[in-house]
């Protein structure tokens, strides 16, 4: 099949990136930065907040199960417009409650709208880039999401003495709508032709043994990244003065950090390979977790916002590309149940957090939990065979 035009293929990374600004970047991750903002506005307590998060990740779940029984074209045409414009409303729609029971409600929802476009967006573009031989490009539709904790910092931060309560919201809602209707436009011009095996492979299991590890090592990586990812602007406010720069800039550092970071990745997985890669990018994330924890203050709080957040989304799509290298005739349904394994490792993350600052513990020493399963990660990674299987 001959490549597309580069202006097509600019339009199709364009369409991947806003989707995943929109539902990941603000959607989701503007709840990060607007936490500490809503727990000194009286809105939530830390507790709270970290219950918020696992409802939204409960919902991410459930979002990614219903991606895997609608990975088939047809279906997706439908579900993924619906999904990204239903996640835009309901950021805006937390602008107008400040009703806790409500709060969880909408978090839910959000959570399952995100898991469907945060599937079958990233994985139609990437099927559509395959066809037209251009899959290493496939990493900078991850632009989008480093761009949007970007936006979500800002948004957050910049308006936030003319902002209170769940007003706190209405920025993030004001780059959602736009981005959501121009993403869903562009995704619509994406057409995916018939993959040539699938015929002979029309049951062909997800997990065997050259697919097991990418997995058990991906469950490790959702459990690992969400706690930082979750808790490290409030984690500044525990561990650093009051005066302290990172108290509002440690989730801008992290987001430059992770926008930074995906050239570099899709560049050497392009160079080393994408197990090698995965290799690097796990032991250095696992040393960002563990920083809090390994150096308490400034330089703790710096590593893991850079460490982690120049990692984690490195991690996602040097994941999505190897397994679709072990299978390449059922792509879509396979992002859809590793996002779902690495949406369901997420849960226990803000859970165990609220669990331990319950019981008197401080919010860095949870990090601990996140250190090992990146650990975990990293050895099960070892054991992705070298090149794909027959």
């Amino acid at each position: 099949m001959p490549s597309a035009q580069p202006r097509h293929i600019l339009l199709a990374l364009l369409a991947g990136a806003s989707a995943l600004v929109v539902v990941h970047g603000l959607g989701r991750f503007a709840f990060t930065p607007l936490l500490p903002h809503l727990i000194a506005d009286g809105l939530l307590s830390l507790e709270q907040g970290a219950r918020l998060a696992t409802w939204n990740y409960i919902g991410y779940l459930l979002g990614a199960l219903l991606a895997l029984a609608l990975h088939a074209p047809a279906r997706m045409r439908v579900a993924l417009p619906v999904a990204l414009l239903l996640n835009a409303a309901l950021t805006l729609a937390q602008g107008f409650t400040e009703d806790y029971s409500s709060l969880l409600w909408l978090r839910l929802a959000n959570g399952i709208s995100n898991g469907v476009v945060f599937v079958q967006a990233p994985a139609l573009v990437l099927e559509w880039l395959a066809q037209q031989q251009r899959t290493r490009l496939s990493g900078l539709i991850y632009l989008g999401l480093g761009g949007g904790l970007l936006l979500s910092s800002g948004v957050a931060d910049w308006p936030a003495a003319w902002f209170d309560g769940a007003a706190r919201w209405w920025p993030v809602a004001a780059l959602a709508l736009p981005l959501a209707v121009l993403s869903a436009c562009l995704l619509a011009r994406l057409t995916l032709q018939p993959h040539p095996t699938a015929a002979q492979h029309p049951s062909s299991a997800l997990f065997d043994r050259a697919s097991t590890p990418l997995f058990l090592a991906y469950a490790g990586a959702g459990l690992g990244y969400i706690l930082p990812m979750t808790f490290l602007p409030a984690l500044a406010r525990e561990q650093l003065p009051a005066d302290d720069p990172l108290l509002s800039g440690a989730w801008r550092w992290t987001a430059l950090a992770s926008l930074a970071s995906i050239a570099l990745w899709n560049h050497l997985g392009a160079r080393l390979g994408d197990r090698r890669a995965l290799l690097a990018n796990y032991a250095a994330q696992a040393v960002g977790v563990a920083a809090p924890l390994l150096w308490p203050g400034q330089v703790g709080v710096l590593l893991c916002a850079v460490l982690v957040g120049g990692t984690f989304i490195g991690s996602v799509f040097l994941t999505q590309r190897l397994a679709r290298s072990l299978h390449p005739h059922q792509g879509p349904r396979l992002s859809a149940a590793l996002i779902a394994l690495y949406g369901g490792s997420q849960l226990a993350g803000p859970w165990f957090a609220e669990q331990w600052l319950a019981h008197g513990g401080s919010l860095g020493q949870s990090f601990a939990l996140g250190a090992a399963a990146l650990l975990w990660a990293l050895a099960w990674s070892y054991h992705v065979p070298r090149t794909p299987q027959p």
